[in-house]
């Protein structure tokens, strides 16, 4: 009975083993990788900050308070633990402000993203797959004017016309976002067309939309996860640019790009008030691009194989 058990044992293993590959997997490629894993820290960190920002807050952001104006972080002279990170020019505590700003940055880069993503994966598919026809030459002709046009003019232009708003920045940043995802994946679906497997389907029948559905937009998840990942950073970045030129969101909505633009004209007395949204910006970007490398290491096939 003893060796009958252990005769199972080797076999269960691998059942279990097999079920967690997966996860384990995962996990070890990101071990593996110092930077992917600070990105994923990083991550993680700011997201649950967003969603316990209440929790985590210890004062109301747009609370005002006259007697506690230009209170430097606690480790300078006059500084208090009260306020760790300092308040501005208005007696608002900044990491307060830098707590609930990291909502509207997630919300705003990450509902932006998902527009670009189906706009570009949409177009980059059609155009792929019915490469060299008359769709396909006007959409390339339009992404090589808009990259002739930085992104930062065209969205000027749209917010100056529309207002600013969390729904119009959303959108602004989504419809100037699809340039990358169709690019990329019009190439890919130009090499994916030419594949067996989608010969065969087509020699069988099967429709377009079929084809493109069910085979060739799954062989594009990693293409379009490494993309998305990258769009994110970039998106906090202009909407911060946005923000600090005064044509983002506005008060009493709080955003990192805002506090910049607010803490601009005490930067040479009360540096803190812009130092630290700052920080919070670009920690949070470089986040992202070292997860959104390590997401690129691990869905390249030639990194695959070296691991």
């Amino acid at each position: 009975m003893h060796s009958h058990t252990e005769a199972l044992k080797p076999e269960m293993s691998y059942e279990v083993a097999r079920t967690i590959h997966p996860i384990t997997r995962w996990m070890r490629l990101l071990l593996r990788s110092k930077t992917g894993t600070f990105g994923f820290v990083i991550l993680v960190l700011v997201a649950l900050t967003a969603l316990l920002s209440v929790l985590l807050a210890p004062y109301d952001p747009t609370l005002l308070n006259a007697r506690n104006r230009l209170v430097p972080p606690f480790w300078s002279d006059g500084g208090s633990m009260a306020h760790i990170l300092g308040t501005d020019h208005l007696g608002r505590d900044i990491l307060s402000r830098i707590i609930y700003g990291s909502q509207i940055t997630l919300l705003v880069s990450g509902a932006s993203v998902i527009i670009s993503a189906v706009i570009g994966i949409t177009l980059g598919v059609v155009c792929g797959y019915y490469g060299g026809g008359w769709f396909d030459a006007i959409v390339m002709r339009v992404v090589d004017a808009n990259m002739a046009i930085p992104n930062i003019l065209f969205m000027l232009v749209i917010v100056g016309v529309f207002g600013t708003s969390v729904p119009t920045l959303i959108v602004v940043l989504g419809i100037t976002g699809w340039i990358a995802y169709t690019r990329l994946i019009r190439a890919e679906v130009l090499s994916l067309k030419e594949r067996e497997f989608i010969r065969a389907a087509r020699s069988i029948g099967t429709r377009d939309r079929t084809i493109m559905r069910k085979h060739i937009l799954p062989n594009l998840i990693s293409t379009c996860i490494v993309v998305s990942t990258l769009s994110v950073g970039g998106n906090i970045v202009l909407e911060a640019s946005l923000s600090f030129l005064g044509l983002g969101i506005q008060p009493p909505i709080v955003t990192w790009g805002y506090m910049l633009n607010e803490g601009r004209d005490y930067i040479a007395t009360s540096w803190w008030i812009a130092t630290f949204p700052g920080v919070a910006i670009a920690v949070t970007v470089l986040g992202i691009l070292f997860f959104g490398d390590w997401l690129r290491d691990v869905f390249d096939p030639k990194a695959q194989g070296r691991r």
